[in-house]
C-alpha cells in the first residue's frame, strides 16, 4: 500500500514538472493514466514505462529525459524531431544543478585528456560513420544551394565555398586544424594545387586520410599529422591560409584565446583564417546530456567572445556568415541515412546506443531549428591585407 502511494505521489510530481513545457499540447501516458499538457489537440505523446524521479528532473532535465529515452522507459509516440523541437524550444524551463554542469563541462586542460575526449567520439569506427555520412565523409554542416541538393552535393558546395573564401592560389600553404577524414584538403589540392597539412587527434581519421592521400596520389601535396593544436607554435610550420571546421567547440572556453594564439603563431602576415563553428547565443556551459554522452568536454563559443578573442591577435574580421538552417537540414539528412542503415548499425552497437545516436542527431537538428544554436563562419586576415577584392568574391 505504501509502495503504491509513493508511486502515485511520484507520478503526480513528474506530471506536474512536465506541465512547465505547455507551449504546445502533448499527452503524457503512465500506466493506465493519461494527462493532457497544454491546450488543444495533442501533437505527440510521451509514454513513460517507469516514473522519472523529480529529483533527477531537477538535477538535470536533459540527462533525466535523455537517459529515460535511451533506456526505452520513455517512448515518443509521434515524430521524435517534432517532440524535441517542442521541448528544446522551451529550454529555459530545463533545470540543471551547478554541480552536474561543473563535473561534465570541465575544460580539457591536458593534451592527454583532450585526446581521450576527441577519440571517444570520432574513433568509434570509420565503418560506422561511412554508413550515414555521404561519400565525402564530411562530418560538419553542409551548404544547400537549393532544397533539392543531395547531401553529397551540399557537402561539396560547403567545401567549395570555404575554399573560395580563403582566396587560394597555386602553391599556397594551407593548414586544416581538425581535418577530419580530409575531404577539404583533398579538394583544395585537386582544384588549387595547394600544399596542405591536416592535424587531428583521431587515429581513425588519421588512418583514413592517409589512405585517401595514397589512393589519390596526392603525396606531393598533402600530409596529415596526429597533433594537438597547442603544439603548432613550436612546430616551425608556417602557412598562408588556415581553416578549422567544427573543431574549436572541443577546446573549452578557457582555451579559446589560446587556440587563436596558436593560429596566429603559424599564419603569415596578411594571411587568411576561416573558422567554421557551432555557436551559442550566450556564454553558457552547454547541455549536460550532450556533454555526458556525445561530446565530453565540448562547449559552444558565442560569436561575440570568439570575435573578441580574435581581435587580441590582430585578426581583422572580413566577413561573418550564419548557416544555422543549413545545419538543421544536414542533421535531418544524417538521421535519415542513419535510420536507413539500422540493420547494419545493430551489428555494431546495442539498442541503447542506437536510441542515443538517434536522439543526438534529432536533438541537434531541433537545436538549430529553434535557434538554441547557430553555425557561424568567420573570415579574418592577420593584420591588414589590402590585396583582397573590395567586394565579396565568393
Amino acid at each position: 500500500m505504501l509502495k503504491g502511494l509513493g508511486e502515485k505521489l511520484e507520478e503526480k510530481a513528474m506530471v506536474s514538472f512536465l506541465k512547465r513545457f505547455d507551449a504546445n499540447p502533448f499527452k503524457v501516458k503512465f500506466k493506465d493514466n493519461e494527462y493532457l499538457i497544454g491546450e488543444g489537440e495533442p501533437t505527440f505523446t510521451v509514454d513513460l514505462k517507469e516514473p522519472i524521479p523529480v529529483s533527477k528532473l531537477m538535477e538535470s532535465t536533459s540527462i533525466a529525459l535523455g537517459e529515460a529515452y535511451m533506456d526505452g522507459t520513455l517512448v515518443i509516440e509521434g515524430d521524435l524531431y517534432y517532440a524535441l523541437n517542442h521541448f528544446l524550444g522551451q529550454m529555459d524551463n530545463f533545470s540543471t544543478s551547478g554541480d552536474v554542469l561543473s563535473k561534465l563541462t570541465h575544460n580539457p586542460l591536458t593534451k592527454k585528456k583532450q585526446a581521450e575526449e576527441v577519440q571517444s567520439h570520432y574513433d568509434i569506427g570509420n565503418d560506422f560513420y561511412k554508413l550515414w555520412l555521404d561519400e565525402t565523409m564530411c562530418y560538419s554542416c553542409a551548404y544547400f544551394k537549393t532544397p533539392e541538393d543531395t547531401l553529397y552535393q551540399a557537402q561539396v558546395n560547403k567545401v567549395d565555398r570555404i575554399l573560395e573564401k580563403l582566396y587560394l592560389h597555386e602553391g599556397d600553404r594551407l593548414l586544416d586544424i581538425g581535418c577530419g577524414w580530409g575531404f577539404l584538403l583533398i579538394e583544395a589540392a585537386k582544384k588549387y594545387k595547394i600544399k596542405g597539412t591536416g592535424i587531428t587527434l583521431s587515429h581513425e581519421q588519421y588512418d583514413e586520410f592517409n589512405r585517401r592521400i595514397k589512393d589519390q596520389h596526392l603525396e606531393d601535396y598533402l600530409t596529415v599529422k596526429l597533433m594537438d593544436y597547442r603544439d603548432l607554435p613550436k612546430s616551425g610550420l608556417k602557412f598562408d591560409r588556415v581553416v578549422s571546421v567544427g573543431m574549436v567547440e572541443h577546446v573549452g572556453r578557457d582555451n579559446y584565446q589560446l587556440f587563436n594564439d596558436c593560429v596566429d603563431a603559424v599564419l603569415e602576415e596578411g594571411g587568411l583564417f576561416l573558422l567554421h563553428f557551432i555557436s551559442g547565443m550566450h556564454e553558457k556551459p552547454g547541455d549536460a546530456w550532450m556533454s555526458k554522452y556525445i561530446f565530453p568536454g565540448g562547449m559552444l563559443p558565442s560569436l561575440r567572445e570568439m570575435i573578441t578573442d580574435m581581435t587580441e591577435d590582430n585578426f581583422h574580421v572580413q566577413d561573418v556568415e550564419n548557416l544555422r538552417m543549413h545545419y538543421n537540414m544536414t542533421l535531418l539528412e544524417w538521421d535519415k541515412n542513419f535510420r536507413a542503415q539500422l540493420d547494419k548499425v545493430r551489428t555494431m552497437f546495442d539498442e541503447r546506443f542506437i536510441r542515443m545516436w538517434d536522439l543526438y542527431l534529432n536533438g541537434c537538428a531541433a537545436g538549430f531549428y529553434t535557434g538554441m544554436m547557430d553555425l557561424h563562419q568567420i573570415l579574418v586576415t592577420k593584420g591588414v591585407n589590402n590585396k583582397l577584392p573590395i567586394t565579396r568574391w565568393y
